[in-house]
C-alpha cells in the first residue's frame, strides 16, 4: 500500500467552490475509477490558509498510474471540471508526494 499526499493551493476566496467541486463532481468519478481518498484537511494553522490537503490510497504505483490515467482521459470528467472554472481558475498549484508507510505506521 502507498499513499499520495496532494496539496492544492486554492485561489483566494475560492475554497468553498473547490470543496463543492470535490463533493459534487470529483467523488463521483473517483468512485467510478475506484480512487480511494483517506481524508481531506484545510489548513487552520500552518504555512498557508489557502491549502487543501488530501491523502489518496493506492495498491501500488502501477495502480495509481492506471486509475489516474483513466480519470484524466475521461471526457465527461474534463468537461465538468472545466465548467467549474468558467469564472476563473480555482486552484493555482498542486503538489504531490508519494509515501510508503513505516513498519510502525497505523496506516499500512
Amino acid at each position: 500500500m502507498i499513499y499520495e499526499l496532494r496539496v492544492y493551493r486554492v485561489t483566494p476566496g475560492r475554497m468553498q467552490e473547490v470543496l463543492d467541486r470535490f463533493e459534487k463532481i470529483v467523488f463521483r468519478y473517483w468512485e467510478k475509477y475506484d480512487i480511494r481518498p483517506a481524508g481531506f484537511w484545510t489548513t487552520v494553522i500552518g504555512e498557508c490558509h489557502l491549502d487543501l490537503h488530501q491523502i489518496l490510497v493506492w495498491e501500488s504505483l502501477a495502480d495509481r498510474e492506471e486509475k489516474w490515467s483513466a480519470i484524466m482521459s475521461d471526457a465527461d470528467f474534463k468537461a465538468e471540471m472545466a465548467l467549474t472554472e468558467r469564472n476563473g481558475v480555482l486552484v493555482s498549484s498542486v503538489t504531490n508526494t508519494i509515501m510508503a508507510p513505516t513498519r510502525f505506521s497505523k496506516m499500512q
